[in-house]
């Protein structure tokens, strides 16, 4: 299958001589301007895209800024076409993400030869990217099985977890909420590493965890350390690999702070509002939400509606206020994959 290719730039000259040279090797579509790139990118994610710097409306730059802070287009090789020979321009590019610079006018072998090796490179690491996204999604699953194996009253709660946490960045986005904390980060990264967020209770004696009665206060505060613990086993995870990738940072801010709560009266670190990671305000949605719906050796379950209604009555209180009326919106479809897993 031929690689897809955008050439973005005003000038219908540049347009014409970079199809001419690229069209035997790939698919090549020609836009005027940004806005048109943008427009077609809602239908088709090109492998590399050839961007002018200078153009009216939107340049280069802020293009290259917008596609950066989209997850599905991050992604995208961007190389910049460019008639400046400013190395502070270079400087700046490559500081924003892009890969290369051709020079205009540009001629037919050095466009392909370029775009060949960046679309080799690009090809090798997506390579290198999928198989160690296949090792962690591994070394995931099998470290949240064994946490959810333990806890007995919790059965299929880490994939339902995943699910709600799915529908809430979708209603987020869909409501213009938290955007930005949002298109920031690799979806599936993200998603995966909150599997983790119980990863501490793996330190939890059984005599606690599956306990059929009330905790006394001594072992709700064991059991309140499995949040710490989880911070404690994914920086030692950390150390160990010398890598500080991007999902153990998300498995390490849902493990720790999942159980803090917007007034500050969480736990363990007595976080309020803003001061909460992200991923631990999001998160304390879907936990709670199914803590509350799903029987446990100590309690019986509560209806869906009780369910919402205490979650919304913690609107400002245990829960991010902003977030809220995303839960609102997909409340029912919660309750939908609680009766369905």
């Amino acid at each position: 299958m031929q690689k897809t290719i955008f050439v973005v730039d005003d000038n219908d000259t540049n347009l014409s001589m970079a199809k001419e040279a690229l069209r035997q090797y790939y698919r090549v579509m020609t836009l005027p301007s940004a806005a048109k790139m943008f427009s077609l990118l809602e239908k088709i994610i090109p492998d590399l895209i050839l961007l002018d710097i200078e153009m009216p409306d939107m340049d280069g730059f802020e293009a290259l800024r917008h596609l950066k802070n989209n997850v599905e287009q991050a992604t995208i090789p961007i190389v910049f076409l460019t008639s400046m020979t400013d190395a502070s321009v270079e400087v700046r590019g490559f500081e924003l993400g892009v890969v290369d610079f051709i020079t205009k006018p540009f001629s037919a072998p050095v466009l392909q030869n370029r775009i060949r090796s960046h679309l080799n490179i690009d090809e090798i690491i997506r390579e290198r990217t999928t198989k160690l996204r296949k090792l962690q999604n591994g070394i995931v699953f099998v470290l949240a099985d064994m946490v959810e194996n333990r806890d007995q009253g919790t059965g299929g709660a880490i994939d339902r977890t995943t699910d709600f946490l799915k529908l809430m960045m979708e209603s987020s986005l869909e409501l213009g909420v938290y955007v930005d904390e949002i298109n920031s980060v690799d979806y599936e990264s993200f998603i995966s590493s909150a599997r983790l967020h119980d990863v501490g209770k793996i330190t939890i004696s059984d005599t606690i965890l599956n306990k059929p009665g009330k905790l006394t206060d001594k072992e709700f505060e064991t059991m309140k350390a499995h949040t710490a613990e989880g911070v404690r086993i994914i920086d030692q995870i950390v150390f160990r690999a010398g890598e500080d990738e991007a999902f153990l940072r998300h498995a390490k801010l849902f493990a720790g702070y999942h159980h803090e709560r917007w007034d500050g009266k969480g736990y363990p670190y007595k976080l309020s509002d803003m001061d909460i990671p992200f991923q631990g305000r999001i998160m304390a949605f879907a936990d709670v939400y199914d803590a509350l719906v799903s029987e446990r050796p100590y309690k019986k379950a509560f209806s869906h509606e009780d369910a919402v209604r205490i979650i919304k009555e913690g609107a400002g209180t245990q829960f991010d206020p902003h977030l809220m009326e995303a839960f609102s919106m997909i409340e029912k479809e919660f309750h939908i994959i609680r009766n369905h897993m």
